[in-house]
């Protein structure tokens, strides 16, 4: 009889393509409440909010925090069904160290504790990714498929991109700091202070707050906004000549489980 719950609240809780009734409503409702605290999080930080009140975001948060307590505990529960998870004690401790499981607890524990004044409920929002499969978005989205291909097979390359451009980041920021220190001792105070002129120069962004105003620095500054961006066309290029590989490529006639991506045998 307890097995047979555990199935069923495990079934309940881990959303699948082909949910329907009371599986897909449960998972749309804790998607629900999770999309309502972050928007209660962000309405908080709206100064003199007519409505709600202070008061009503606190009992959200609580009633909040009580039926994702109650889930994480669900989830606890009936994890060993998963042949993954299996054992009483051992499979458990495996559930708790997944990334979602990880994200779960992040989401309700700083709340439970009290006088911790770290707020977290803006991590609720990545629980959204179990929706992934009930509104088939990831694993059933062939073009998503595509996309993964795609970085997996040009992970080489976009990791070498990654390292120059960190490069080119610390030469920047080096170059600006010894052509600008002298004239500017507040602005360009030391090495890392000069990376958020760096990082929002290679990103071609760019800001008012830093800037150069020695000649030196106004000529390293225009080189490193020119290589910025050659810099970031690269990964685009990289990933272009990924997916034109991807399109010429013969499509794969195996077919593969939807849960699992392995190969099904004939």
């Amino acid at each position: 009889m307890a097995k047979d719950l555990r199935y069923r609240v495990h079934k309940l809780l881990t959303p699948e393509a082909d949910d329907r009734g009371l599986e897909r409503f449960v998972n749309l409702l804790l998607g629900g409440l999770i999309v309502a605290n972050v928007l209660a999080v962000v309405l908080e930080t709206v100064e003199d909010l007519p409505f709600p009140s202070p008061g009503a975001f606190r009992a959200f948060d609580h009633l909040s925090v009580s039926v994702f307590s109650l889930e994480y505990a669900l989830r606890l529960w009936s994890c060993t069904v998963d042949p993954r998870f299996r054992g009483r004690l051992g499979g458990r401790l495996r559930y708790v160290l997944t990334p979602m499981a990880l994200i779960d607890l992040v989401a309700i524990v700083p709340s439970l504790i009290p006088g911790v004044d770290l707020d977290l409920r803006f991590a609720r929002i990545v629980r959204l990714l179990r929706l992934a499969r009930a509104l088939k978005i990831a694993r059933y989205s062939e073009s998503l498929k595509v996309l993964t291909r795609v970085v997996r097979s040009k992970r080489e390359e976009l990791g070498i991109t990654a390292f120059a451009g960190f490069i080119l980041l610390m030469c920047a920021s080096c170059g600006l700091y010894f052509a600008e220190h002298d004239a500017q001792p507040g602005i360009f105070s030391s090495i890392p202070a000069s990376m958020w002129w760096g990082v929002t120069t290679l990103t071609t962004v760019g800001y008012g707050d830093i800037y150069p105003v020695t000649t030196a620095g106004k000529l390293i500054a225009s080189v490193i906004a020119v290589l910025g961006i050659g810099l970031f066309a690269l990964p685009t290029g990289i990933l272009a000549a990924g997916f034109a590989e991807e399109m010429r490529r013969p499509r794969e006639t195996t077919r593969t489980c939807p849960h699992c991506g392995r190969e099904i045998g004939g």
